[in-house]
């Protein structure tokens, strides 16, 4: 009798499990773990699950690995046709790896008013879209209002600025406001306030570059030479490093680093190390990552600075006015199971609705100025990061190839090699270059 009873539970459970089958059918989406990635993630999956016309097959549930080894992971699991998610994150300077085992994607119908060309451009590979752009990282120059206003009210101050120009520059120049600089106004400035070029200096450091071998640094440094027309490659797929532009950007950091402008230990700095000096009250400017601008101008953070800390977009050059962007996005796993619930979801998450929710629960999208304002109040942050983003964002042509990181890494060592003077301009070049053309060759 009892056999009997539990061989009749035991068929109904199946037959339950059977009318359950289309609810378990759910799309798995591979999210970025920890951090404010994750909480806006589980914040839009929750919003688009519950929507009245979101479906039981196509409600989202999350998936996360490890941070550690994340990207080896990924590779290794889309190129053996994994199954275990239809949705997975990308990144802006990874997508060529990953391309050949995803679909390109649509957007919706809003998403190019919702983010702009050059943003949507950091989730795009050989004309294709790849993923939806969720987090967005970008550069700004932040600097000491105090300091600077200071400096344009006062006319002997101004002489010795333009005698350090002049001597250290080879050209004299006047003091300007942040917003109006040029790359030599901006090593001008650095220069200015540095002690050991002007003992009245009342910072120590001028500013504070990052040149620790690095892939991230460059990423920072790039946005100068790409204000002198420097890029990677041409149409034709020539290397083009080997130029003036980037002659001029990597001479600067070594004229700066040389005079004492920068700590000399600079050269184990990354974001943290320059975090930490600015918010020491010893650095007039820095140009850094959007991520310091909530600790820099914290009063519990950076107690010395936060009220006297502002920033603007990186200084301007012959060819413009630039920030290099990267980001973090969704594409679609060429091997998914659910793959129409996948390609709804990707459509939504690249709405104005999505988008929305996304900024209002910690994550970082850059927003067009008719969006972002919607959220302002909230997220203040995100205003300049969308306007600096869509007004002077760029991708290097190759940055999203297969080979791109390799090439960030090259950079990264050959570069540091002039700067801590290992070896010469001339051979620096040569290096990058031929490394290049055998990582980007087509």
């Amino acid at each position: 009798m009892i056999y009997a009873k539990m061989k009749q539970a035991l068929y109904a459970a199946c037959a339950l499990g059977l009318l359950a089958g289309p609810a378990l059918a759910e799309v798995t989406v591979l999210g970025w773990p920890g951090g404010p990635e994750e909480v806006a993630l589980r914040a839009a999956a929750d919003t688009y699950n519950a929507k009245p016309d979101t479906a039981d097959a196509d409600k989202v549930e999350l998936l996360f690995f490890n941070r550690d080894g994340f990207w080896d992971k990924l590779q290794a699991d889309l190129a053996a046709g994994s199954k275990a998610f239809d949705v997975n994150l990308l990144a802006t300077y990874s997508i060529g790896r990953y391309a050949p085992f995803m679909e390109p994607i649509q957007l919706s119908d809003d998403a190019k008013a919702v983010y702009g060309d050059a943003v949507l451009a950091t989730m795009q590979y050989q004309n294709e879209q790849y993923g939806v752009p969720t987090d967005l990282s970008a550069h700004f120059m932040y600097y000491r209002t105090d300091l600077i206003d200071a400096l344009m009210k006062d006319d002997a101050a101004k002489a010795k600025y333009g005698e350090i120009s002049e001597k250290l520059l080879g050209k004299k120049l006047e003091p300007k406001m942040p917003d109006e600089w040029t790359w030599d106004d901006y090593a001008a400035t650095a220069l200015y306030f540095t002690q050991a070029v002007n003992p009245d200096s009342p910072t120590r450091y001028g500013t504070v570059l990052q040149l620790k071998n690095l892939l991230f640094n460059i990423m920072v440094w790039q946005s100068m030479p790409r204000a002198y027309g420097g890029d990677w490659m041409d149409e034709s797929g020539k290397i083009t490093v080997n130029s003036d532009a980037y002659r001029k950007g990597l001479e600067i950091y070594k004229l700066l680093y040389d005079n004492g402008a920068t700590p000399r230990d600079s050269l184990s700095y990354e974001f943290a190390e320059a975090n930490a000096a600015f918010a020491s009250g010893q650095v007039a400017a820095m140009l850094q990552w959007n991520a310091a601008a909530s600790d820099l101008t914290s009063k519990e953070k950076s107690p010395t600075v936060a009220e006297v800390t502002d920033t603007v977009a990186p200084p301007s050059g012959p060819a413009g006015r630039f920030t290099h962007i990267h980001g973090l996005g969704f594409g679609l796993n060429k091997n998914a199971e659910h793959k129409d619930g996948a390609v709804k979801f990707l459509k939504w998450l690249s709405s104005k609705e999505a988008a929305l929710v996304y900024a209002r629960n910690n994550g970082a999208p850059a927003l067009t100025p008719e969006v972002v304002a919607e959220v302002a109040k909230e997220r203040p942050d995100l205003v300049k990061l969308g306007e600096f983003a869509g007004k002077y964002g760029y991708v290097m042509t190759g940055g999203t190839s297969a080979k791109a990181l390799s090439v960030y890494e090259l950079q990264a060592k050959e570069f540091t090699g002039y700067w801590s003077g290992q070896q010469s301009l001339d051979d620096a070049l040569a290096n990058t270059e031929k490394g290049m053309a055998e990582l980007l060759k087509q």
